[in-house]
């Protein structure tokens, strides 16, 4: 790790521990019961000897040379970039250059109006908590991401979830909704891979004159027009109130942009409270940002390439071993149990490949899996030994060619 020497004499060895007995106690007990549990987390760098199996940098644009090549380039030519915002977007952070892009990103993912956060969860914290008002009903897929559930909880709105795709159960809730309804939904699920029914949600939200919010977090670069989403691709970008779209999967980058009329973003102006009082983003993570869309429109063959990669891992998986149905790069198999899970990523690692197990409480018990990410960088020979492994390790047979 790259640490610059002439700043070692500014640091000063750490402080007395003034934390009370009782406090640490208190964290150390929430601590040990979560390793008894067997779902204790710790920090650890990337396995870069293993097989990249686990990561969200489906295309590969995170390590793409020439991605990076053309973010320098852009940085290093503008004469008018600055290392920092300087402040929030309110105050001295808004440039000609960010709107600029804000207008380019709203053609690419074809809606009115957008702007940019500095993350998916800080964009979905800003929505819910600000846009649902007291009165308001939230009715939520309940395998939607924690930001939006987090936002939602500091909104004054009713929230309430419904089961995994169950249009059935999401009617008869829009039915006893109150003040204006909300349905909040991922287009591809991030620990199961699978699709919300986009077109059918749609519907319902026209039929009960509700507000469809749809995070496109793990298709944003995969599916659509360049990568422009499931929404677009599905046509519905007019029916729907608000999309997220993210920068830090698939590509590659940092930040995200939430895409809607130009009176919502005027309203995100006005009352989104992480939006409003936070560091605006640096030119270079914006450049980063225009630079990365860009770079489909030079590569389509990415977006090919992946779901080629796709379709032959599902073809050499065995259709015994439980895995979640999935068109997407998320290709999740259940394997029950935080030790037993976990016994199985352990498994993979020591013959080469980086697969993370996923544990409960991150899924609920009993839907603990391993959560195997494919990439345009992963190749066919890669593929065909991981199906292998997992066929031998899970029911004793290989891959039928």
């Amino acid at each position: 790790m790259y640490l610059d020497t002439d700043l070692v004499g500014w640091f000063h060895p750490p402080l007395e521990d003034k934390m009370s007995e009782k406090a640490k106690d208190s964290l150390k007990n929430e601590l040990d019961k979560r390793r008894s549990a067997g779902n204790y987390r710790s920090l650890r760098s990337p396995a870069t000897e293993l097989i990249d199996f686990s990561s969200n940098d489906y295309l590969g644009l995170a390590q793409n040379a020439r991605l990076k090549e053309e973010i320098t380039r852009r940085y290093t030519s503008c004469l008018n970039t600055r290392n920092g915002a300087t402040g929030s977007r309110l105050m001295t952070g808004t440039t000609d250059f960010i709107m600029e892009t804000e207008r380019q990103l709203a053609g690419h993912f074809a809606s009115e109006s957008g702007l940019i956060f500095s993350s998916g969860y800080m964009a979905n914290l800003g929505f819910f908590s600000s846009v649902l008002q007291k009165g308001d009903t939230l009715l939520y897929d309940e395998l939607s991401h924690a930001c939006i559930k987090d936002g939602a909880r500091l909104s004054n709105a009713q929230k309430f979830p419904f089961r995994h795709n169950d249009l059935n159960q999401l009617e008869s809730k829009l039915k006893r909704a109150t003040g204006q309804a909300y349905i909040a939904c991922e287009s591809v699920y991030s620990m199961d891979g699978d699709f919300a029914p986009l077109p059918e949600l749609a519907g319902l939200a026209a039929r009960y004159k509700a507000r469809l919010v749809v995070d496109e977090a793990h298709s944003t670069g995969i599916f659509g027009n360049r990568g422009n989403g499931l929404v677009n691709q599905w046509g519905l970008s007019y029916q729907v109130f608000a999309t997220l779209y993210t920068f830090g999967k698939a590509l590659g980058v940092h930040g995200a942009f939430i895409a809607g009329s130009k009176t919502l973003c005027e309203y995100l102006i006005n009352f989104s409270r992480p939006f409003i009082y936070t560091t605006a983003p640096c030119d270079f993570e914006v450049m980063a940002m225009a630079a990365s869309v860009n770079s489909l429109k030079k590569e389509p063959e990415l977006i090919r390439q992946l779901h080629e990669r796709i379709g032959l891992f599902k073809k050499l998986i065995s259709p015994k071993v439980n895995l979640i149905a999935s068109k997407s790069a998320i290709q999740a198999l259940l394997i029950p149990g935080n030790e037993k899970v976990k016994r199985a990523g352990q498994h993979l690692a020591d013959r080469g490949f980086d697969i993370r197990p996923v544990l409960s409480p991150t899924v609920k018990k009993g839907w603990e899996r391993l959560r195997i990410c494919l990439h345009t960088f992963n190749t066919e020979e890669q593929i065909t030994q991981l199906a292998s492994m997992l066929n031998d390790y899970l029911l004793g047979e290989p891959p039928a060619l």
